[in-house]
């Protein structure tokens, strides 16, 4: 697939999203970088934010499977993988599919299970494959997971682990609206466009999806710019205030979601200014600091001194990077 065709497929799929998600449109695009990029996405925000519209909205604008798992305590890890039956008839067992085995998978609320059943998902995630009483099945191309979480709610949920949290491409927070959209979502309420009463068309099918995803990996990186996300890394790591800084899975996450990135914009090449507005994104969730009160907005903090401390690749002769 060309790159042009890429930042067509990218804006069809977030023009379909936006007639139920107002007014979100960096939100959006992160989301899709976290898709063709190969990854997953962690949205992180409070109640009632829109983060399961935004999922199922994603879903329904691409034509392929599509599960949902409402994260409970009492869900076990065979109702995410699927288990063995024994079929009385046949004398054999006969493997029951789970949730998993799909293309786009809606883990909400993931927080609210135990750290046992979280895990079941690591596998999928990581290797994109299931592995149940020993025998492995792959899972189909894309596959993509999509959770949400609640930060503020402590009551009954059982934090993420950094281990788990490294798995994800990006973690985003959606936020409150503004007075502006904040009118049009209830307007669009009142009037019966809102959320429950539009049905989204697909837009784009998975094949098309997993086709973007492989050339994605063909968007060009300077290596000034590979110099930048290393150089980026290694002051999380060397930061007074960080007990552990971005990992080697980190950089290389930043690298594809630059890539990702560029191609939503339609260009085949990677700028220092795709590094920056992935930072936060890509990074926050994988810096464990010495002090966790406040963690989250000390994170942005860092990582926005750590972006202006450290100098990025300039337009000169002597770094050959490509211009728009």
């Amino acid at each position: 697939m060309e790159i042009k065709n890429i930042a067509s497929l990218a804006q069809s799929i977030k023009s379909n999203i936006a007639q139920l998600v107002i007014g979100k449109d960096n939100q959006l695009e992160l989301v899709l970088v976290g898709l063709l990029a190969g990854g997953h996405v962690l949205l992180d925000d409070v109640p009632g934010t829109g983060k399961t519209v935004l999922a199922k909205s994603l879903a329904r604008s691409i034509d392929c499977k599509f599960a949902r798992i409402q994260f409970t305590a009492d869900l076990l890890p065979s109702d995410i993988t699927g288990l063995n039956v024994f079929n009385q008839k046949e004398g054999e067992f006969v493997f029951q599919a789970g949730p998993a085995f799909t293309n786009i998978l809606l883990a909400d609320e993931i927080n609210r299970t135990t750290p046992r059943t979280q895990s079941a998902l690591l596998e999928c995630m990581e290797e994109r494959q299931i592995t149940v009483d020993g025998e492995t099945q792959k899972l189909d191309k894309p596959f993509f997971v999509i959770a949400t979480e609640n930060p503020v709610e402590t009551a009954g949920t059982f934090a993420l682990p950094e281990a788990q949290l490294d798995r994800f491409l990006l973690r985003l927070s959606l936020g409150y609206p503004d007075h502006g959209e904040s009118v049009t979502v209830l307007k669009n309420y009142l009037t019966g466009k809102g959320s429950n009463d539009i049905e989204l068309q697909p837009v784009a099918t998975g094949d098309q999806v997993a086709q973007a995803q492989e050339a994605v990996a063909q968007v060009r990186i300077d290596d000034v710019v590979v110099d930048y996300i290393v150089r980026l890394a290694e002051a999380t790591r060397e930061h007074e205030d960080v007990s552990l800084g971005v990992s080697t899975r980190g950089m290389l996450s930043m690298t594809r979601c630059c890539q990702a990135l560029a191609a939503i914009n339609g260009r085949d090449y990677v700028l220092p200014d795709d590094v920056k507005k992935l930072v936060g994104p890509v990074f926050s969730h994988r810096l464990i600091l010495k002090t966790r009160y406040g963690s989250d907005q000390k994170g942005a903090e860092i990582l926005e001194r750590i972006l202006n401390s450290v100098p990025a690749p300039t337009e000169d002769p002597g770094t050959k990077l490509p211009t728009e």
